[in-house]
């Protein structure tokens, strides 16, 4: 199936998916406001601290509100157009998957478009304001090669946080439970990315570097953005973080299909 037929497909489901959210306005609004909210409290969270202390471990406010942002940037577009990965665990335990299976239409790209995460628009709007906001007050020096690293740094990282929630959630595939706790473990590790690595023991920064890399979303970029001097030159490893991200991913989620029964019922 070519690329563009792809995204044809991709681009009905969703809209499909979409009219049915609207359908239900107020929950529409409650969930991006409670997003929203979180956000900022977050983001008083961490003025309050550099209220106090102007700078940690050699990191400024604002450059620690961008890593801090792009965990959430990254994750409401995650929720917003891939939601679906959380959905895997009811389409496995339930046989909903097997209709997916009979259709001549990629697994996979049916499963991104099982749900939409409306609470990602909050996520997606506050944490791209942030990210604004960081790099308006730092005083960078801006080119057209700099932007243009940024931005694929920023698809580097979208690609990176979609990869790792298919793959956790495809742990439904092995652990038959409704309410299977993995995919959200491995979420919430996603909080070690919102600081500086260096805070850390040298165990977890190769852990969220490699096996989990979330680093790739927030750390590295901003070590290039902000012209840090410590771990100078990672941020290039990003693209084959996020190609590598994304075949173990789908390899893991193809080894799933294999184990895949059906219900008995």
């Amino acid at each position: 199936m070519s690329l563009s037929r792809m995204f044809y497909l991709y681009k009905k489901m969703y809209s499909q998916q979409l009219k049915a959210i609207l359908e239900y306005n107020k929950d529409f609004y409650i969930l991006m406001f409670s997003a929203a909210l979180t956000q900022v409290l977050g983001f008083v969270f961490l003025w309050v601290i550099y209220d106090r202390i102007p700078d940690i471990n050699g990191w400024k406010f604002w450059e620690v509100t961008f890593m801090y942002a792009m965990i959430f940037l990254t994750e409401g577009i995650a929720s917003l157009f891939f939601e679906g990965t959380w959905r895997m665990s009811r389409l496995v335990n339930q046989g909903e998957l097997d209709r997916y299976l009979l259709r001549p239409v990629p697994v996979v790209l049916q499963i991104f478009c099982t749900g939409i995460g409306i609470n990602g628009l909050g996520n997606l709007l506050i944490g791209g304001v942030i990210v604004w906001q960081s790099l308006v007050h730092s005083n960078l020096e801006w080119s057209l090669a700099k932007i243009a690293i940024i931005l694929l740094l920023l698809i580097t990282a979208v690609i990176i946080r979609v990869s790792i929630n298919l793959a956790g959630n495809s742990a439904a595939f092995w652990i038959r439970n409704a309410r299977n706790a993995f995919p959200l473990m491995v979420h919430n590790l996603a909080d070690l990315a919102k600081y500086p690595i260096t805070l850390f023991p040298q165990a977890i920064r190769i852990f969220i570097s490699t096996a989990l890399p979330y680093a790739f979303i927030s750390y590295y970029p901003a070590t290039y953005i902000f012209g840090k001097s410590e771990w100078s030159g990672w941020w290039m490893l990003a693209p084959v973080a996020a190609i590598g991200s994304a075949a173990a991913a789908y390899g893991i989620f193809r080894l799933g299909l294999l184990r895949y029964e059906s219900t008995g019922n």
